[in-house]
């Protein structure tokens, strides 16, 4: 049988796309954001750079390329060091505290429905976010069973089994309140929980990834966190942004993330129907994550997360 020495010499374009995909998962953090905030938008989707890898093993596979299957393990290997680990279950036994947090969705058409699917999940404190004035009374009525205390502020909403205290709107930089903290007397002692829904963000042909206004506000959210006195600090809310993203750093740095530390998978969040991102967040500061899971659709455009810590 003649030896087939083309192999290494086919594929050449194929090796130089495996090599572009690895830089840019490598140096995604040296994308600029000054046109269209695009660093941002492609940390956003960040993990989905991954699907790049399949497609160009099936093309080196079709052109028998045993260059562009060398070149393909740089971005294998890359994507592994970045994601591996959320591939594997890091959930464990234990924990003193449940916390869920769900953006319910102004338009949502059973919002009892929603508010009873919640309390069912046995969560100690529940964030609500995107809440419409007209139907507070609603979540109101189905929460009051099972959560004792509860503060609506604005457009976001806290309700606990525990004592709530110091409970008050945080401002953003929004101009209306779309964020809020208290200080829950849990059996563990006190966490100040803080809940939040940062401005959306959209990407237009004319425009890219407009998200100035999410970014300022998410550097007001970590100057407030920053301040907080008590040591213990959950944060609860729809982030409009991922961890990757580096708009969100004023308030990443300083917290971790349930999923990342405590969560099995990547805990997508949204869109409901098909979830493409986790922009939905609970972190924490002082605390440790104990397990991190994503609950069932009820009909909001966001799944409802939930994640189990010890203080």
């Amino acid at each position: 049988m003649r030896h087939d020495r083309g192999i290494w010499r086919r594929g050449i374009l194929l090796a130089l796309c495996a090599l572009l995909l690895t830089l840019l998962m490598i140096f995604h953090a040296e994308i600029p954001n000054k046109i269209g905030n695009l660093g941002s938008l492609t940390e956003t989707f960040l993990p989905w750079l991954g699907l790049g890898i399949p497609l160009l093993l099936a093309a080196a596979l079709l052109r028998r390329s045993a260059t562009a299957l060398v070149a393909l393990l740089l971005p294998a290997v890359v994507w592994l060091n970045l994601f591996g680990g959320l591939l594997t279950d890091k959930a464990g036994p234990g924990g003193n505290l449940t916390v869920a947090t769900h953006n319910v969705n102004a338009d949502n058409p059973d919002a009892e429905g929603t508010a009873r699917k919640l309390a069912d999940s046995g969560a100690d404190v529940v964030a609500l976010e995107e809440l419409k004035a007209s139907e507070v009374p609603s979540y109101e009525s189905a929460l009051a069973d099972t959560y004792k205390y509860h503060s609506v502020q604005g457009t976001v909403g806290l309700w606990s089994k525990y004592p709530m205290s110091d409970t008050g709107p945080v401002d953003i930089k929004m101009g209306w309140t779309r964020a809020m903290r208290s200080t829950v007397s849990t059996p563990a002692g006190d966490v100040a929980v803080y809940v939040a829904h940062l401005p959306s963000v959209r990407v237009k042909v004319n425009a890219g990834f407009t998200a100035g206004q999410r970014d300022d506000s998410a550097d007001a959210l970590g100057e407030a966190i920053a301040r907080e006195p008590v040591g213990k600090v959950v944060l609860l809310g729809d982030l409009n942004g991922t961890m990757n993203d580096r708009a969100l750093n004023a308030v990443t740095s300083q917290m971790r993330s349930t999923q990342g530390a405590a969560g099995d998978g990547f805990g997508f969040s949204w869109p409901a129907s098909f979830p493409m991102a986790r922009i939905d967040q609970i972190m924490v500061k002082g605390i440790t994550p104990v397990s991190s899971w994503a609950l069932a659709d009820t009909g909001s455009d966001h799944l409802p997360i939930a994640a189990r810590v010890e203080i």
